[in-house]
């Protein structure tokens, strides 16, 4: 994959056939359950959005697994200096989810890590899963 062609740090040099590959990936490891959204202290947002949206494990995984190459914005390298190596996947989607009894259109910010563990495994980290909180723009669309 040559991710070579930047903008605002943004890596845009992707054929579609190449998102959707990574999507493959990425949905295997939705499916054999090789995942986790990250819940931590810096990762709030991520938690609230899912309190306030009601977002159970099935819910999640609906949500992951309708992911499409239509939906990828951009990719970045990673910023922690431990993994500077690896490059996170952006994606935005809309969709509908129930808002305390209220369905509401929802434009939700993913961002994906996909590593590789033991075994050659393939795992994925949904480093950002929230509601969209700046512009953003859909490289196939």
């Amino acid at each position: 994959m040559n991710a070579n062609n930047q903008a605002h740090g943004h890596l845009l040099d992707f054929k579609y056939e190449e998102i959707e590959e990574y999507l493959n990936q990425f949905k295997k490891c939705i499916n054999n359950g090789n995942y986790t959204i990250s819940l931590n202290e810096k990762r709030l947002e991520n938690k609230g959005f899912i309190e306030d949206y009601k977002i159970n494990k099935k819910k999640e995984k609906e949500v992951l697994l309708s992911l499409e190459a239509d939906d990828f914005c951009y990719a970045v390298n990673n910023d922690n200096e431990y993994f500077a190596h690896e490059v996170l996947y952006i994606f935005c989607k809309q969709y509908t989810l129930d808002y305390w009894g209220t369905l509401e259109d929802v434009d939700i910010y993913i961002k994906i890590n996909m590593i590789e563990v033991k075994n050659r495994d393939t795992f994925s980290v949904v480093v950002s899963f929230h509601k969209r909180n700046f512009e953003m723009h859909y490289l196939f669309k």
